[in-house]
């Protein structure tokens, strides 16, 4: 590399951060296997039901849900769903299949889990569904019980998001990419009569007429002529994924970005991210510059660190001290990951540590019931890890 080459690397490794001065010394934590005994294909949700079993869900991108007890020696799963017949996965085009999962927040009471997968009745069609615990046996959900709430058509195979996550005001939250390709094509980053690039709020404990589920009053854009009313946040890519922080409810996401830029977002009622205008904190090609109306992210990092951001949770487990309050998140393609630390009430970056791994392309993080959080990837048949404090 010469030497202009290598002071133009500098420089945007420098800056990645949008010129931001923070502390980066890496934290005494590491990655480490679990569930060393368990390998599941293509591990793309982990989650727990939140029923007071303790039980483990992982679910493959193939259209089968694992459940296995919480302990480390675990050395089988049961089948909770599958619905692999029904769920198009093709390894040319990754970013369909199954690809999202929540259990009602009162799962003990309902027996309600929802689903996003991309569909083999139509082309290039995800749907968000519910299922119900089999009457039969109250270990799996009926494949039977399915009750479509959404449909959506996606114009190109990537950029489908997936995200299910209910809020703490126990609503469904759904993440959805601006349909794929590059550039937003369809400008639906912007458009708020498309359900694309943004992120849908629903109740799904009540109905609407005509619909599977009810649109909450306080929406955004109810009252919004040509709106459609389910869209609770919108302007981006291609979320992957969102979380609330189970102590302070905010919603946090990882959006991934096309020429450049990689970024966080704290996501709030009705706000705009700025995508296809803006990628990060920068125009996006003949877009915009910062605005009043465009939600900057409270973090970035620039493609010469990593090329695709895995979003996570903030931690509040018990294992690892040195997490606690932190956002975990990892890049698919450099596979680094990272703790950033941020003062939400203060809106003030105080850190982005480091943490010690191999280097995997992470493909999902997840929380068991007590808020450990672990990660996935399908190197080695789909394998699971957790954090450790460094002795």
């Amino acid at each position: 590399m010469n030497r202009a080459r290598l002071l133009i690397l500098l420089a945007l490794i420098a800056n990645a951060a949008g010129a931001e001065e923070v502390e980066t010394t890496p934290l005494p934590v590491k990655a480490e296997p679990a569930f060393t005994k368990l390998r599941i294909a293509r591990p793309v949700v982990l989650t727990h039901a939140g029923d007071g079993s303790n039980r483990v869900f992982v679910a493959s991108q193939l259209g089968v849900v694992h459940s296995f007890a919480n302990r480390q020696d675990a050395a089988s799963t049961e089948v909770f769903l599958d619905i692999k017949e029904r769920v198009v996965y093709k390894e040319a085009e990754n970013e369909e299949g199954f690809l999202g999962m929540a259990f009602h927040p009162n799962f003990k009471q309902t027996g309600e889990v929802f689903v996003y997968y991309t569909t083999t009745d139509a082309p290039h069609t995800s749907v968000v569904s519910r299922f119900r615990l089999s009457p039969n046996n109250p270990r799996r959900a009926d494949p039977d019980s399915e009750q479509e709430l959404l449909r959506i058509k996606q114009p190109f195979w990537n950029h489908n998001g997936g995200t299910l996550a209910f809020g703490p005001d126990g609503y469904l939250y759904i993440g959805l990419g601006d349909g794929g390709k590059a550039n937003d094509p369809l400008k639906a980053g912007q458009d708020l009569g498309n359900w694309l690039g943004s992120i849908l709020r629903i109740d799904v404990d009540k109905r609407d007429e005509g619909k599977n589920y009810a649109i909450p009053p306080d929406n955004p854009f109810v009252k919004r002529k040509g709106a459609k009313p389910e869209i609770y946040a919108y302007g981006l890519r291609n979320i992957w994924r969102l979380s609330f922080d189970r102590q302070t409810g905010v919603c946090w996401a990882g959006d991934v970005g096309q020429d450049f830029w990689e970024e966080i977002d704290i996501i709030v009622k009705g706000g705009n991210y700025g995508w296809n205008l803006r990628e990060g904190k920068h125009r996006f090609h003949n877009g915009s510059g910062p605005r009043a109306d465009l939600i900057e992210p409270i973090w970035e990092y620039h493609h010469a660190i990593g090329k695709s951001i895995t979003g996570c949770h903030v931690y509040r487990g018990k294992r690892v001290a040195d997490l606690v309050g932190k956002y975990l998140y990892a890049d698919y393609v450099s596979g680094k990951i990272w703790a950033l630390h941020y003062d939400v009430a203060n809106r003030r970056l105080l850190g982005n540590y480091s943490l010690r791994s191999d280097n995997l392309p992470v493909l999902t993080f997840g929380e068991d019931e007590q808020g450990e959080v672990y990660f996935t990837t399908q190197l080695g048949g789909g394998r699971i890890f957790r954090f450790s404090p460094i002795k």
